[in-house]
C-alpha cells in the first residue's frame, strides 16, 4: 500500500488502516515507494527528506489502530548499480519486509507510467518482456529483498509478446526458487488495461510448481483500494495449489494458512 509521499497515491496511512478494519483485514503493511539518492530520479517516489516522515505516519498509525497489525516496509525499485543504496535504505530503519521490484528496463523507461505509454509503439513487446524479466532475475537474485513484486508488471498495458515467454519465465522463477524470496499475488492488475492480477495464472501455477512462497497485496493508492479483490486472489492461488501464504514482522518469514 502506498501514501500521499509518493505523490501518485492519496491518503494518510490512519485512513488505510480505518479501512481496513472495515472491510475485515486483521493485518496490512505498508510499502510505499523508497527515495533515490536525488530527487529528480522521477516524480512517483517520496523524497529522501520525507522518509522519516513516511516512518511517524506509519507509527502513529500503529497507535492510533492497535486493534490492526500495522507491518512498515518499501518497495525499492532495482537499477543495477544501485545496490549500495538499498543497502542503505535497508539499514536506515526497522523494516518489516522489502519489495523488490522493477519499473525501469532503460533509462528514462519506467514502462508503466501512463505518461510514457507511446514509448511501447516504438518497443518489440517481446524484447521488452526478456530485458524486464532478465532484471526482475537480477533482484530476486541479489539477495536484497524479502518479496519480488507485481511479477509480470509489463503487461500493464496489454503490450504482450506474439511469442513464447515462458522460458523467461521459468529463469526468473527459478533465481527466486534458490534464493529462497517469496512472489506476490497483486490485485493491482485487475484496474489496469490488462485486466488480470499480476502475476497470470501460468506464472503462478509454475512458481507453486517450484515451492516458491507467495504473499497478498492489494497495491492501495487509495483508501478504497484496501484489500480490493483479495477473495479473487485467494481463489487463484488455491487453484494455482497454495494452501499457505507469508507475513513477514522483522524481516523474518511466518507461514499463515489461507
Amino acid at each position: 500500500m502506498h501514501t500521499r509521499l509518493c505523490r501518485h497515491a492519496t491518503g494518510e496511512p490512519a485512513q488505510y488502516a480505518a479501512s481496513a478494519i472495515a472491510v475485515g483485514l486483521t493485518e496490512i503493511g505498508f510499502s510505499d515507494h523508497s527515495p533515490m539518492q536525488t530527487d529528480g530520479f522521477d516524480d512517483w517516489r517520496m523524497r529522501l527528506s520525507e522518509l522519516d516522515e513516511y516512518v511517524e505516519l506509519v507509527t502513529r498509525a500503529r497507535t492510533d489502530f492497535p486493534a490492526i497489525r500495522i507491518a512498515l516496509g518499501l518497495e525499492i525499485d532495482f537499477l543495477p548499480g544501485h545496490e549500495d543504496w538499498i543497502r542503505d535504505l535497508a539499514h536506515r530503519h526497522n523494516w518489516d519486509y522489502l519489495i523488490g521490484s522493477v519499473h525501469y528496463v532503460e533509462p528514462g523507461w519506467d514502462i508503466d507510467n501512463p505518461a510514457k505509454i507511446s514509448t511501447w509503439h516504438n518497443r518489440n513487446p517481446a524484447e521488452v518482456w526478456a530485458a524486464y524479466f532478465d532484471r526482475l532475475s537480477q533482484a530476486a537474485g541479489s539477495g536484497l529483498f524479502d518479496i519480488i513484486g507485481h511479477v509480470d508488471l509489463c503487461k500493464k498495458f496489454g503490450f504482450v509478446p506474439e511469442t513464447d515467454f515462458m522460458p523467461h519465465v521459468r529463469k526468473f522463477l527459478s533465481t527466486v526458487a534458490r534464493a529462497g524470496v517469496a512472489i506476490e499475488i497483486n490485485t493491482a492488475g485487475l484496474r489496469k488495461q490488462c485486466h488480470e492480477i499480476y502475476p497470470s495464472r501460468p506464472i503462478l501455477e509454475a512458481a507453486f510448481r517450484l515451492n516458491i512462497p507467495i504473499t497478498f497485496g492489494s497495491d492501495a493508492h487509495a483508501p478504497d483500494e484496501v484489500g480490493a479483490d483479495f477473495p479473487s486472489a485467494v481463489a487463484l492461488a488455491k487453484d494455482c495449489g497454495y494452501t499457505h501464504s507469508l507475513r513477514f514482522q522483522q524481516r523474518e518469514r511466518h507461514v499463515a494458512r489461507l
